[in-house]
């Protein structure tokens, strides 16, 4: 049942296939842009493959019930997903301020979607709609399947499924879990009775049928105590991977379950390709022409997803908790092919702007036994440091990148998804690095070290900071033999758990010895299941239990992310601040190592500066119980010495005119 053009989005579509009654309608928090960069995209389409005929409604005015019914009633359930992004984290900072634009909206608006998008358009439908099964996914729904804290109201909710009033909820990636669903419901199964499907979660009062479970937590005791929630967090984090977890049971008031079932196995490469072979439109529904169009296309319309899943942990990254971390791929035939499609827009300037995916230069599992046994539950294959058992190969992606370059009308093939430096160092084999630099790069090269203090890697599921100057020293070398001056562009994070005011005057240090200061700062953002975040949220680390230091005052948080652009005048007031508490006075005077020079300190000195001495003091008192802080203090001793922060290989590379 494939159909030419878009998905029908009007009766009068419907009307035009000779559809009298959908099989299900999906509801989506985003403009219709039929691509399969766009989760939606991809689920409307596994659908009609098999069979199924799918409507439509995007962006529903949630203050107009009659918005939900412009299809009429689905035969077998409603589909509703949130958006690509989580709705929060659509429309607010981190700083809790409305964001002013939205580039899943025709013409960028903002305001065209509810907060908590997934639960308003949940009850929205059940206002007129009271029996129909309500299917619920994308990444809103994923990350929120089971209790969870919630940074917007700062508070632990429960699953998604009670506050929706959905049925059933999908998490991950769910292409294989959809079809599942829909062939029980056209079997007559009631959706109530749909409990068997991996990668799904639904609710029940009665739990005597279930086997090989475990029991979390129950919802009131981790709202009340913060020790449990972060025990229950870390039994859901070593139950992520579909060859080794256990159901998870959460109970909550009145006898109700929410039932977690195991998560779906990986796709094999041959469903992977099926799935991208399928006959998306590649562009957002022509209506949206009059408003400019949806602005999220620019990003993906001429790149490639070349992989799914990601083994590198990094405790900020919920792609653990979706995807997975055993890496899916698909054949190079299949990359090619698309690719083929792309090049012969009208729109194509001759550069494929990426070939990726969370992590580009993951093309297979991190080792041979996790497509037989899954990945260890309690290690991580890149953290603390490498895993004897890694395998280390770039062999298969720099093919597929060559390939490429060869097609016709293609002048260069950019990766912009991101490589994860740790892995690249470690390949013995320098001919992808080689290749990297000459043909894959221009100018820079973006890269994630996100800090240089191990204090606060250490949270973060990165590796060491020396691990990074190797790489550093590395990519410098191989530049000078090709002749090239490019450069790195260090991502960096202000305000993670475990990071002291102390750690926040180190990085400034480094910036200043490497001449750059980032135009803009990534602050933590705590979003719904990851490590970090309950870490935040507890201030434990669930792996271990110690106590972590949280930067919460926003104050405080405002002059770490002030030390990293220490440059910028405006923040001199913040910065001077940051120094006097920290007892670094020596970084302000006029000698080349000074941060800042000497003037009269302005009137926002000691406005907040009580709690900030008090969030000082708790630094210390929370990095010593925690055993963390020897590095900090070395790093301070050392602070006008030429340790190994201040290199000059290190900065020469990074050195550019103007920065």
């Amino acid at each position: 049942m494939t159909y030419e053009g878009f998905l029908p989005i009007s009766k009068e579509d419907l009307k035009d296939r000779n559809i009298e009654q959908l099989d299900f309608v999906y509801v989506i928090g985003d403009a219709y842009v039929d691509h399969p960069s766009f989760g939606h995209a991809i689920i409307s389409r596994v659908l009609e493959s098999n069979g199924y005929s799918v409507g439509i409604i995007s962006q529903p005015d949630w203050k107009n019930k009659n918005s939900i019914s412009i299809l009429g009633e689905p035969k077998l359930g409603f589909i509703v997903m949130g958006g690509n992004m989580d709705s929060m984290v659509n429309h607010y900072s981190v700083s809790k301020k409305r964001r002013s634009t939205d580039a899943f909206t025709p013409g960028g608006a903002m305001g065209k979607r509810p907060d908590y998008a997934t639960v308003v358009y949940c009850n929205l439908i059940r206002q007129t709609y009271k029996n129909i099964p309500i299917i619920i996914g994308g990444i809103e729904a994923s990350l929120r399947r089971l209790a969870h804290y919630d940074y917007w109201s700062n508070k632990v909710k429960r699953s998604i499924l009670l506050d929706s009033g959905a049925d059933i909820l999908i998490y991950g990636m769910g292409e294989r879990a959809v079809v599942e669903v829909a062939d029980a419901l056209k079997s007559g199964i009631p959706v109530k009775n749909i409990t068997f499907i991996d990668g799904c979660v639904y609710k029940t009062k009665d739990i005597s049928g279930i086997f090989d479970y475990e029991i979390l937590p129950a919802y009131e005791d981790i709202k009340e105590d913060k020790l449990t929630f972060a025990q229950s967090f870390y039994t859901q984090y070593l139950n992520t991977d579909s060859f080794t977890a256990k159901k998870l049971i959460e109970p909550y008031p009145n006898g109700v379950y929410i039932v977690q079932n195991i998560p779906q196995k990986p796709l094999t490469q041959s469903e992977m390709d099926r799935v991208y072979a399928l006959p998306y439109m590649r562009n957002y529904h022509p209506s949206y022409e009059e408003a400019g169009g949806v602005p999220a296309i620019a990003e993906v319309k001429f790149s490639l997803v070349s992989n799914r899943g990601c083994f590198g942990g990094c405790s900020f990254c919920a792609l653990t908790f979706h995807q997975g971390r055993i890496i899916q791929t698909r054949s190079h035939e299949s990359i090619i092919e698309e690719a083929k499609k792309i090049i012969w827009d009208k729109d194509f300037k001759g550069y494929i702007h990426d070939v990726g995916g969370p992590t580009a230069n993951f093309r297979h599992t991190s080792c041979e036994k996790q497509l037989k046994a899954g990945v260890c539950k309690n290690k991580q294959c890149l953290f603390p440091t490498a895993c004897k058992n890694l395998k280390v190969d770039h062999t298969d992606y720099l093919n597929l990148l060559k390939k490429l370059r060869e097609l016709p009308n293609v002048k260069k093939v950019f990766i912009r998804s991101g490589i994860r430096f740790d892995y690249l160092i470690y390949d013995e084999n320098d001919t992808f690095f080689y290749e990297m630099v000459k043909h894959h790069i221009s100018g820079q090269l973006k890269v994630a070290p996100e800090h240089i203090s191990d204090n606060v890697l250490s949270r973060m599921g990165k590796p060491e900071n020396a691990v990074y100057e190797k790489f550093i020293k590395k990519y410098k070398r191989i530049n000078e033999k090709l002749g090239l001056k490019q450069f790195v562009v260090p991502y960096l994070m202000s305000s993670h758990p475990g990071s002291t005011m102390e750690d926040a005057v180190v990085l400034a240090e480094y910036l200043r010895d490497l001449g750059y200061m980032p135009e803009q700062v990534q602050d933590f953002y705590p979003t719904p299941s990851t490590i970090s975040t309950c870490m935040y949220y507890t201030g434990v680390d669930p792996r271990t239990m110690e106590k972590v230091y949280v930067p919460k005052n926003p104050h405080e948080k405002a002059m770490q992310r002030a030390l990293i652009q220490y440059r910028n005048p405006k923040n001199y007031d913040l910065v001077y601040e940051a120094l006097k508490l920290t007892g670094r006075e020596d970084l302000i005077g006029f000698d080349s190592k000074c941060l800042i020079k000497p003037r009269k300190f302005g009137t926002n000195l000691g406005k907040n500066s009580n709690n900030i001495k008090y969030d000082n003091k708790n630094v210390k008192n929370n990095s010593k119980d925690s055993h963390i802080n020897s590095d900090t203090k070395r790093n301070k001793q050392n602070s006008n010495k030429s340790g190994t922060l201040k290199k000059k290989t290190i900065r020469n590379v990074h050195k550019k005119k103007g920065h």
